[in-house]
């Protein structure tokens, strides 16, 4: 809890957090300020399959509650990877990219997530 409590303090003095980790819960991640980027991304770039704030924020939300009850069936090492992998220093993060990190870790365990989109990276357009 005091680690929690540290990792707050030392990012509000380093400015706005992108990613809070804190212990064996799902990171905090800042998925409004990851949909207002990518929703100026596609804008800027004119891409026709672009989405709107509501549904990236609509998208991140239901990944960050699939995360949550499959969180802790996963090793520390998986979820570090994976946070590392969905929150790259510097730019925002994405839980849509977090739980696809950790299901394509065990297949078996995979659930349908292809109609979420969010904030991902991977730009996963149908």
């Amino acid at each position: 809890m005091i680690a929690a409590f540290l990792s707050i303090a030392l990012a509000s003095q380093l400015g706005s957090p992108l990613v809070i980790l804190v212990g064996d819960h799902v990171p905090i991640i800042d998925v409004q300020r990851s949909c207002k980027e990518t929703a100026a991304t596609n804008k800027a770039m004119d891409l026709d399959l672009s989405r709107s704030l509501a549904d990236c924020l609509r998208d991140e939300d239901a990944a960050q509650v699939q995360l949550i009850g499959i969180w802790s069936t996963y090793s520390a090492s998986i979820r570090d990877r994976c946070t590392q992998e969905a929150t790259i220093p510097g730019m925002s993060g994405s839980y849509v990219d977090l739980l696809t990190c950790v299901q394509m870790t065990d297949p078996s365990t995979i659930s349908p997530t292809t109609a979420l989109r969010g904030a991902s990276k991977n730009r996963n357009n149908d």
